[in-house]
């Protein structure tokens, strides 16, 4: 049977900001609670590097910044899944999911978020835009991440680079379940190809302040005798 959709007007969408469940037709319905499974093992070709990295709390459209789980049956219009719903808002997996990688592959010198007050050498800047299951005419979703990230160097805050990180992931059925499983590939793809250019990035960019010659040292003219 087809999960049922609950359409989410924008006054809709600001009123249940903070609801852990979904209420339909004036009756209360118990909500299933989904936490994707990220898994991904680090790539021994991955570089490693002695800087440390900081992952910021993740940018996104306010209905993915929560827990309702999204999906577009048609062009045009964002619904979201009734009776079914995230741990975590998808800007909370994407963060917890990336810092996991980069500690997990031991190629940093040391990784956290910026709400722990760690100061990095490079800051991971990342963007949701999507994050959803769609339709797009189709009798079967697929399901879609697209993540923007951005490598900031901490000292002058400019961008060593930029990428756009994209995928998508067909879903056999039409059952929640199988929908979440389509989340926990894409989620898990896009956060592996994250940590690697993480990596891959800020060793094709050293930091500015490793680049800055130091100053010669100075000392007291021993007198002529």
């Amino acid at each position: 049977m087809k999960a049922p959709i609950l359409t989410l007007t924008l006054a809709a969408t600001l009123a249940l900001a903070g609801c852990s469940s979904l209420v339909g037709g004036g009756d209360r319905e118990p909500t299933t609670i989904y936490s994707p499974i990220v898994q991904v093992t680090p790539d021994p070709a991955w570089p490693t590097i002695p800087w440390s990295v900081v992952v910021s709390k993740p940018s996104a459209p306010r209905v993915l910044d929560s827990s309702r789980i999204a999906v577009r049956p048609v062009e045009h219009e964002l619904q979201v899944y009734h009776g079914a719903a995230w741990a975590q808002s998808a800007t909370d997996m994407l963060q917890d999911a990336v810092v996991r990688t980069l500690e997990d592959s031991g190629k940093t010198g040391g990784t956290g978020t910026t709400e722990s007050g760690i100061r990095g050498t490079y800051k991971l800047v990342l963007e949701v835009r999507r994050f959803e299951a769609d339709y797009a005419g189709a009798a079967q979703p697929t399901v879609h991440v697209v993540v923007n990230a951005k490598l900031v160097q901490s000292y002058d805050q400019s961008v060593a680079a930029s990428r756009t990180f994209t995928s998508a992931q067909p879903v056999g059925s039409t059952e929640i379940a199988q929908v979440v499983q389509g989340f926990d590939r894409a989620l898990t793809q896009v956060t592996g190809e994250i940590g690697g250019w993480t990596l891959a990035s800020a060793q094709a960019h050293p930091p500015a302040e490793a680049s800055r010659p130091k100053a010669a040292a100075v000392g007291k003219a021993t007198p002529a005798r």
